[in-house]
């Protein structure tokens, strides 16, 4: 189990890159919304990533303490759910994914209010929900950005 744990929350690996393994998560994400991600149905990608969200808490919660480390730099599924939400029902166009990646990347890293509280929530969830509120907010600039590009 610590291992499937390890696998997930490491999105298959993508975690253990040297250097910034949640831009590299980000940008796996976006590759494989590009790839097809975004020709399932939007009811589908809202399944996925509401499981993977879930799913996502679970494994970081049981790493997190196997690895004795509030959020580990390793965790990444947490930017991988954060920029699916993101892209969900961006036309796979390199303008619109590059720019939902950047916003992104922007605001998992600034976390700005209320986005960094939300990383006070208990084991997993608060690794994850900083992500989740971070894609949100990319997704709302993003959606309003295209509206005057």
């Amino acid at each position: 189990m610590n291992a499937l744990s390890m696998i997930f929350s490491t999105f298959f690996g993508a975690g253990f890159f040297p250097v910034a393994p949640g831009t590299a998560a980000s940008f796996i994400t976006m590759l494989i919304y590009k790839l097809g991600f975004y020709k399932l149905s939007w009811p589908f990608q809202a399944l996925i990533i509401v499981f993977l969200v879930i799913a996502g808490a679970a494994a970081s919660t049981r790493y997190g303490r196997l690895l004795n480390r509030k959020d580990p730099g390793r965790i990444v599924i947490d930017e991988t759910c954060g920029q699916l939400i993101a892209l969900f029902l961006v036309t796979p166009r390199w303008k619109e994914l590059l720019l939902a990646f950047i916003l992104f990347r922007i605001f998992d890293i600034l976390k700005p209010y209320p986005i960094k509280k939300l990383e006070a929530l208990p084991h997993g969830w608060g690794i994850m929900a900083d992500d989740v509120g971070a894609g949100l907010a990319a997704a709302v600039s993003l959606r309003l950005i295209l509206l005057f590009l």
